[in-house]
């Protein structure tokens, strides 16, 4: 779009009036004007990067209404929550509304008194919901989550399958379909599936300089992550993901008997559990939800300071989706993960025991093994994770490895007794075993276990009597990593594989990695932090702490009293440029970037006084606003929902 365009600057006008930005950020403009001009797009752009921009804009710029395909019910009344504190006519229809809040939304709908409908994929099934669209007048249709519509990415959802009709029933609408991760194997499936081949497709870099990458040994996981809260994220919202519901209860039992505001979440509570936790984690500051991976899909929760793994996911493009919901406002923010040998015996079995043919297992394996290489480099962990998403990147000077850089040494002999040793087991005794006996037998330990085997007798036994019991368990965990050993059974035995043999035989080097002296500590920081108190939050100047703090309670108060979410009245991000420059009048908050024209009138007087020492619930309405004799000089809302 040439300079000056009339749609150009509507666009940026709904930018600073309803959201309160200054600019654009990376391509948000080039996608903004092309889907405003009618162009069908395909976007993939990390978390925090500002994507659900770029089809708010151009909804509200072209005529008629846009049509969110979201994946998760639960979640929408919170994005018509912050829509609707922006200004913005929004809705949605789902099966939690009774008839009459239905026929309220619709109503609205075809009399073009929204500028927002939200709807989950699987609505498009019903007749009803076609035959409403096709009486409205749609400005486009946004795929929110695509990542659902590939079936080898994850977070596989079936009904996103059928959004491919929407180019076919409404052939002059607009679409735009975004995800945050995407593999260039994903993102071919993406565009294929949802028949975005010719599309206009923007690719944005996938780095979150501000999320810390940290990959510790586990040792005593739960105590590991009491350390780094109560180290680093004393007060702060953060997300804890688990393989099993059983591990979400503990975990989160364990975090509330030490003085953690948690809660759980997995498919085994009842749904009205389910809600109120999530509603509770949304709403409230400073709650850490402990779940399985079936939490965190489309949360819009700005100010998740840190997200933990337990266990190993089982692949890297979910390890990303997981961790980007850390930081979205761009503040430090930490994604940290626990890794031992058990993980890695534990997803393999899963993959061996997994549905489906040999090709789907080893589709698998591939996503397990670039997972453990990501675990196992030596190298920068976001270089790693940016080639995984085919872009190149610099070391980054903000990841475990970076900051505390591993040694790596040449395993190979230590690989050879290991693997001497598994072979001995089983060709002259006929006998698989675990990791566990197998160090022991290494170490010349003659446990009740090693001498009713007679395992003392083997010419193997005590040779690696030079590494301790984490040092052998590092070297079986990345033997398993490179595929040099596997594991079988219920038990998780250990075998050889087919590469083994080039080790045992002299003809293949085995380098591994050494942990870092401050990641193998057993007492001070299990973490893996390096830290041993909490940083005050940054960006802030001297004296501006209090001031932040104190804007967070009027927050939270008014959110309790609206009941919305805190950061549906303004991000943490806000509260943090306002305490810093201390504005004294109107004219000056409305420069502050997120104080748009709908959140000025509402909120910009309390502000003032909650900064000025005054009970905010004394306020007065404004009677003027710094942008002239009405608070729109051309509202772009008619009315406010």
């Amino acid at each position: 779009m040439l300079e000056g365009d009339p749609r150009d600057s509507d666009a940026r006008r709904t930018l600073q009036r309803v959201f309160g930005y200054d600019s654009f950020r990376g391509e948000q403009q080039e996608i903004i004007e092309h889907v405003v001009a009618g162009g069908d797009a395909l976007v993939l752009m990390p978390t925090g990067g500002g994507k659900s921009l770029c089809y708010q804009i151009p909804a509200l710029v072209r005529e008629g209404v846009g049509v969110v395909i979201s994946p998760l019910i639960a979640l929408m009344q919170d994005q018509v929550d912050a829509l609707t504190a922006l200004g913005v006519r929004a809705g949605f229809l789902n099966s939690t509304q009774g008839i009459e809040e239905r026929r309220r939304v619709e109503g609205a709908f075809l009399a073009g008194e929204l500028d927002m409908l939200y709807l989950a994929p699987e609505r498009l099934r019903l007749d009803a919901t076609v035959r409403l669209l096709d009486r409205g007048a749609i400005s486009l249709f946004a795929i929110d989550e695509a990542h659902c519509v590939a079936q080898w990415g994850h977070d596989f959802r079936p009904d996103y399958l059928m959004l491919s009709e929407l180019h076919e029933r409404w052939p002059k609408v607009p679409r735009v379909a975004l995800t945050a991760t995407a593999t260039p194997a994903t993102h071919e499936e993406i565009a294929a599936r949802l028949n975005l081949e010719q599309a206009r497709h923007f690719v944005a870099s996938f780095d979150r300089p501000n999320i810390q990458y940290r990959i510790v040994p586990k040792q005593d996981p739960k105590k590991q992550l009491l350390q780094l809260v109560n180290s680093e994220h004393a007060g702060d919202a953060g997300i804890v993901y688990c393989l099993s519901r059983a591990s979400v209860e503990k975990t989160a039992e364990f975090l509330v008997a030490n003085g953690i505001t948690a809660l759980p979440y997995h498919a085994g509570l009842d749904a009205r559990t389910r809600e109120a936790n999530q509603a509770r984690f949304l709403r409230e500051d400073g709650v850490v939800m402990v779940a399985t991976i079936a939490f965190g899909m489309g949360i819009d929760k700005p100010d998740v300071r840190f997200v933990a793994h337990l266990d190993l996911p089982k692949s890297v493009e979910g390890y990303y989706q997981e961790t980007g919901r850390a930081g979205r406002d761009g503040l430090p923010s930490t994604a940290w993960l626990a890794y031992g040998l058990q993980d890695v015996v534990q997803q393999r079995k899963m993959i061996d025991d997994s549905e489906g043919d040999a090709a789907h297992r080893r589709r698998l394996g591939a996503h397990l093994d670039a997972m453990l290489a990501l675990c196992e480099t030596v190298e920068c962990r976001r270089v790693q994770l940016l080639a995984y998403f085919g872009q190149a990147g610099k070391p980054c000077g903000n990841c475990d490895t970076c900051l505390t850089p591993p040694a790596s040494w040449d395993g190979t002999v230590a690989a050879q007794k290991l693997l001497s040793t598994v072979w001995r087991l089983a060709n002259e005794r006929r006998q698989k075993f675990g990791a566990g006996q197998v160090i022991d037998i290494l170490r010349g330990k003659k446990t009740a276990k090693v001498i009713q085997f007679d395992h003392d007798t083997l010419s193997v036994f005590g040779v690696g009597a030079d590494l301790d019991d984490n040092a052998w368990r590092s070297v079986i965990r990345q033997l398993l990593a490179q595929r040099l050993v596997s594991v079988e059974g219920d038990y998780g035995t250990l075998v050889l594989t087919d590469e083994s043999g080039e080790v045992l035989g002299g003809r293949r080097q085995v380098m591994l990695r050494r942990e870092p002296e401050r990641a193998r500590a057993k007492s001070g920081d299990a973490s893996g932090s390096g830290k041993s108190r909490r940083a005050a939050p940054v960006d802030l100047p001297e004296g501006a702490l209090p001031v932040f703090e104190l804007l967070r309670a009027w927050r939270g108060a008014t959110a309790k009293e609206q009941g919305v979410p805190a950061y549906v009245i303004f991000h943490d991000a806000t509260l943090r440029e306002i305490a810093a420059t201390a504005p004294s009048t109107l004219a000056e908050l409305s420069a502050i970037s997120g104080v748009g024209e709908n959140k000025l009138a509402k909120y910009g007087q309390q502000i003032l006084d909650t900064l000025a020492g005054k009970d905010p619930s004394d306020a007065q309405p404004p009677e003027d606003l710094p942008f002239g004799d009405e608070p729109f000089d051309e509202p772009p809302f008619e009315d406010e929902p």
